[in-house]
């Protein structure tokens, strides 16, 4: 897999905001992934094979939908930095990821050690934090839309965007939200999977 993930991030457009320095952040972050994967489970691992499908480009998919004036990204669930640390290696915001698990955070603040850059990681469950405010957050895999509204009620302003990668039940998670929630959504096809759509949610206020 050496250098494979570095060739492909470059060959995406320039709206993904990958240059030289940032593939070789992605090269450093999949190799060490590999390594902990040994270790502990931070993903699948039949998924292993397809790590720069999967999970890297699934992360970049959210790059373009960020707004050019957001600042502050809180990345809720982050497991193994999926979207998280992948978005925090392109150097562009002041990225937080929340992860509970101690084991998995230890690895989430190793691996951005290596790769150089400044994050924040917070061991602790998201609905227990109220700081930082964000214009940004994302989350992958964790709950359904109406459970993330709730738990990330603390950091939410008005000016928030959400932004969640969804597979095929997107439109019934989303019809449960508006039951508790008023809410914008943008629908985004996945680059990763032809059933998946990457949900972009604001003006989100409960009923």
């Amino acid at each position: 897999m050496k250098h494979e993930i570095a060739e492909r991030a470059l060959a995406l457009g320039p709206e993904f905001g990958v240059d030289a320095a940032v593939a070789e952040r992605l090269e450093i972050f999949a190799a060490h992934l590999e390594k902990w994967q040994k270790a502990i489970n931070l993903i699948g691992p039949k998924t292993l094979p397809q790590l720069w499908e999967r999970h890297i480009l699934d992360s970049l998919q959210l790059v373009p939908l960020i707004p050019a004036d957001a600042k502050t990204l809180v990345d809720v669930g982050s497991g193994a930095g999926f979207p998280g640390l992948v978005l925090a290696l392109l150097d562009r915001w002041d990225v937080h990821l929340v992860e509970s698990d101690t084991r998995k955070s230890v690895f989430l603040r190793d691996a951005a050690r290596l790769c150089g850059i400044a994050t924040t990681v917070h061991t602790r469950r998201v609905e227990t934090l109220d700081e930082p405010k964000a214009e940004v957050i994302t989350a992958r895999a964790l709950a359904p839309v109406a459970e993330l509204l709730a738990l990330t009620e603390g950091l939410r302003t008005d000016r928030t965007v959400h932004l969640f990668p969804k597979g095929r039940g997107a439109q019934a998670e989303l019809t449960e939200a508006a039951k508790t929630w008023t809410l914008a959504v943008e629908t985004t096809p996945s680059l990763t999977d032809d059933e998946a759509v990457v949900l972009k949610i604001a003006k989100v206020h409960r009923k």
